[in-house]
C-alpha cells in the first residue's frame, strides 16, 4: 500500500515529465501492457498517455483501471487522458559471500 504523502510526493514530481507510452487505438493491447511491466520494473512509476481512438469503446477509468489491474500497479494520478502509475520494485539479494572454513 502507498501513503497519500507518497502519492503527493509522486503526483508533484511526474505532472512536468513527459508520458512515456502512449495508448492508442488498440487500447490496452498486449504489447501496451508488456511495455507498461517492463517499464514499471526499471523505472517504478509510469506516465502514460490515452489517445483520443482509443476511447471509442471504453471510458478513460475504465481503460486505466484495466491496465493498473493487468500490471499489478498503483494508480497515482489521473488526469484526462493522462495517467500515473506506481509499483514498488522488486529487489534482487545480492549472492552470499562463500565462507571461510
Amino acid at each position: 500500500m502507498i501513503s497519500p504523502g507518497m502519492k503527493r510526493r509522486l503526483r508533484r514530481e511526474f505532472s512536468a515529465q513527459q508520458p512515456t507510452v502512449w495508448v492508442g487505438k488498440e487500447g490496452a493491447s498486449q504489447q501496451v501492457v508488456n511495455e507498461i511491466c517492463r517499464q514499471l520494473e526499471q523505472h517504478e512509476v509510469v506516465k502514460a498517455k490515452i489517445h483520443q481512438t482509443a476511447l471509442i469503446e471504453q471510458e478513460t477509468k475504465a481503460l486505466v483501471t484495466n491496465i493498473a489491474a493487468q500490471t499489478n500497479a498503483t494508480l497515482i494520478d489521473l488526469r484526462g487522458h493522462t495517467f500515473i502509475l506506481y509499483k514498488k520494485r522488486k529487489r534482487q539479494a545480492l549472492p552470499q559471500k562463500p565462507s571461510k572454513r
